[in-house]
């Protein structure tokens, strides 16, 4: 078991905000910029904290927790969010919603004709799902993956959430930072960019490379992929971590005087360090400096009432919503108690397990899931979501039973005027699951339009299980 203090865990996680809004306020004015920069500390006036997205979504991400809870919560409740609450069209954040506004369900809303899924929006938005799941990194990363796939697929950002979610949830009872990056690390593909970047900054750090050199040899593996990458943008975080030496300052300095996305970099590195160290590890001249308050600019409160303002309030709701999602995802190895923190070390081990990683990791970002309640129905395009007058798509639709009991799948198309639909059957067996079988089957289909495709196309498969009285539909959306 592991066992977190409750005084303990609270104060981890207001440092945690504490942290974040110090880096997001100091590294806001140089954001963008594509030099080494040579900042001191803070360019702003006193009381001031400076407003920033970093923090603005997970305000409506904890909104989406308390309505829906942690049992509902996923891509989709997250995705209609996004569409009420959020009103920056910026990047990966306008193609995600435009792509919503077409009709195309996450992850597939984050994938499409998206040159901006390897940015960085959604590592910087994943301390809301580690601290409601501390020390139990499975838990975060799945809640981030469902986070990031809205506007960035199964892009780097989306391995970047998991990267950054893993350590910070593991940051709860781990404060040796490489120990940290090594579970960050095992949660996402070796081949990946993402992993690349860290291993790149890892190397020159062991060979004793100044840090100017770490940042620029960084800069220079990533240029293919430009600025305001997750690559680079995230292993600037991990670099103030390691050359800082375990002075919270200079670290803080050190990442932000890497350039390019300043704001997300300091930010990332104080919640991390906050949680990793409490608010006696943030020195209290800059925590007095920058206040309690919370300044929001990426929230819509004419329709989003009643959003945390300080530190504080958003500390106490955060951490009324722990008990209910560990449980909700079945992590029975945390307990909360007034007894002294204490951990098992086999649980420590354990969260560098990439099993569950790995099922996260390998969603297509052409696709999207429905739950039927007894099984959940997903879609996967072998292309992209488009079609025209005349051609053809093709289409596979995995099932997951969800019961014990196998089951017989009734299967009718419900077509637009005009299409024809072949391939596949009618009829499926959706075996239970056991030893011997995974619960799973599947059936692709071919989708040809007629002589007129509308703006938007939505062919329906109707799947009916015999003897269960929930239908399920699903959609398959085609852009004409």
């Amino acid at each position: 078991m592991i066992n977190l203090n409750r005084e303990i865990l609270r104060d981890k996680i207001h440092a945690c905000w504490v942290g974040k809004n110090i880096g997001g306020t100091m590294g806001t004015p140089y954001e963008g910029r594509q030099q080494i920069n040579d900042i001191q500390g803070f360019s702003t006036p006193a009381g001031v904290v400076l407003p920033n997205d970093d923090l603005d979504l997970q305000l409506v991400w904890l909104h989406a927790m308390e309505k829906y809870g942690p049992y509902s919560v996923d891509a989709k409740i997250l995705g209609e969010c996004w569409m009420n609450y959020i009103p920056p069209e910026w990047n990966e954040y306008g193609i995600g919603k435009n792509n919503m506004r077409s009709g195309l369900m996450p992850p597939l809303s984050g994938e499409y004709m998206n040159t901006w899924k390897h940015s960085n929006g959604a590592w910087i938005r994943t301390e809301v799902w580690a601290c409601m799941a501390p020390a139990a990194p499975d838990a975060a990363i799945r809640y981030a993956r469902e986070d990031a796939c809205v506007d960035h697929g199964a892009g780097e950002g989306t391995y970047a959430a998991i990267f950054v979610a893993a350590m910070e949830s593991a940051a709860f009872v781990i404060s040796d930072i490489r120990a940290l990056i090594n579970i960050g690390l095992s949660k996402i593909p070796a081949d990946c960019r993402m992993a690349r970047s860290i291993k790149l900054l890892l190397d020159c750090y062991d060979n004793g490379i100044d840090w100017k050199d770490a940042r620029n040899q960084l800069v220079e593996d990533s240029a293919d992929l430009g600025w305001f990458e997750a690559p680079a943008n995230v292993a600037f975080s991990m670099l103030g971590m390691l050359y800082g030496g375990g002075d919270f300052k200079r670290s803080m300095i050190l990442a932000i005087n890497c350039g390019d996305d300043t704001d997300c970099t300091g930010a990332t590195l104080g919640a991390l360090w906050g949680i990793m160290y409490g608010t006696a590890g943030i020195p209290e001249d800059w925590a007095s400096y920058i206040g309690d308050g919370i300044t929001t600019v990426a929230v819509n409160k004419g329709s989003l009432y009643g959003t945390p303002t300080t530190c504080t309030e958003l500390t106490n709701r955060v951490y009324n919503m722990i008990e209910v999602t560990l449980k909700a995802n079945h992590v029975g190895h945390v307990r909360i108690s007034d007894d002294p923190c204490s951990a098992d070390e086999g649980d420590i081990n354990y969260f560098s397990n990439g099993a569950f990683a790995k099922i996260l990791c390998d969603k297509p970002g052409c696709s999207y899931e429905y739950d039927f309640i007894w099984g959940k129905g997903e879609v996967r395009y072998e292309g992209d979501p488009v079609i025209a007058p005349g051609a053809s798509v093709n289409v596979t639709i995995f099932f997951r039973n969800q019961f014990p009991d196998p089951k017989h799948l009734r299967l009718r198309w419900l077509l637009p005027d005009g299409f024809a639909v072949s391939g596949g059957r009618q009829d499926l067996y959706l075996p239970h699951i056991n030893m011997h079988a995974d619960g799973t089957a599947s059936a692709t289909f071919t989708i040809t339009a007629g002589e007129y495709v509308d703006s938007v196309n939505r062919p329906v498969l109707e799947v009916i299980a015999q003897g269960r009285p929930t239908a399920g539909y699903l959609p398959v959306v085609l852009l004409g």
